[in-house]
């Protein structure tokens, strides 16, 4: 049997969208790295982060699928199976990845397309405590100052560590994490899921980006006037 004739699939993909050569389209998609606006890198992480997690690179999980005859089975049948490998859940981070990348490898499923839909995230670091970052996207009046005409109404709400939203009439939700880095620092990361299509995921996440810049400049405006 020919070895990695799924990842080699994936890299010549890559190959005719980019012009790259074999050895640069596959050094990025090892690499996890996904430049420009749209949904995101091709594989769930770097080989380096998934050998880390599982103890196998991608090259070697693909084969690994593509001999136990997993290429055309449907997604649930090939987490349960990475899961049963791994010891762990199927609905485990490292079950689904391997299951997602493999997808996207044998071309039946798109960057960023989950089961109900396309999903993009986003995060920034900021110079801004934990609470006060959490206070901006909890509070409905602070969300109008940066989020212009988004239409969020909140689902659910932990304290400072995430917040849940239903957007517009419902069909798609933002679920937003918060993450201290210190005393003064603190991330945030916008997950947008159930996106009908992939180029409403790319326009969201550049969206998404932006929307991050002009909180990130308002919120430590703030700051230094303080």
């Amino acid at each position: 049997m020919t070895r990695h004739r799924s990842f080699k699939r994936l890299v010549r993909t890559r190959m005719a969208k980019t012009g790259e050569s074999y050895t640069a389209a596959r050094a990025t998609l090892l690499a996890a790295r996904e430049p420009g606006a749209g949904p995101g890198p091709a594989l769930a992480t770097s080989d380096e982060m998934i050998r880390q997690r599982t103890g196998r690179g991608w090259e070697e999980w693909f084969d690994l699928l593509d001999e136990a005859g997993l290429a055309e089975r449907p997604h649930r049948d090939i987490a349960r199976w990475v899961a049963d490998l791994q010891g762990v859940a199927p609905l485990a981070w490292a079950a689904q990845a391997v299951t997602v990348s493999y997808e996207r490898a044998r071309g039946g499923r798109a960057v960023g397309q989950r089961p109900d839909g396309f999903a993009i995230t986003a995060s920034r670091t900021l110079g801004i405590p934990i609470g006060r970052l959490f206070h901006a996207f909890a509070d409905e009046k602070e969300r109008g100052r940066w989020l212009v005409d988004a239409d969020l109404r909140e689902r659910s709400a932990t304290k400072p560590r995430s917040a849940r939203f239903d957007w517009g009439d419902g069909r798609s939700r933002v679920n937003v994490t918060f993450q201290a880095k210190g005393e003064a620092r603190s991330t945030v990361t916008v997950e947008h899921t159930r996106l009908p299509e992939a180029s409403a995921a790319a326009r969201m996440k550049a969206w998404w980006r932006e929307r991050l810049t002009t909180l990130e400049g308002l919120l430590e405006g703030r700051a230094s006037d303080a």
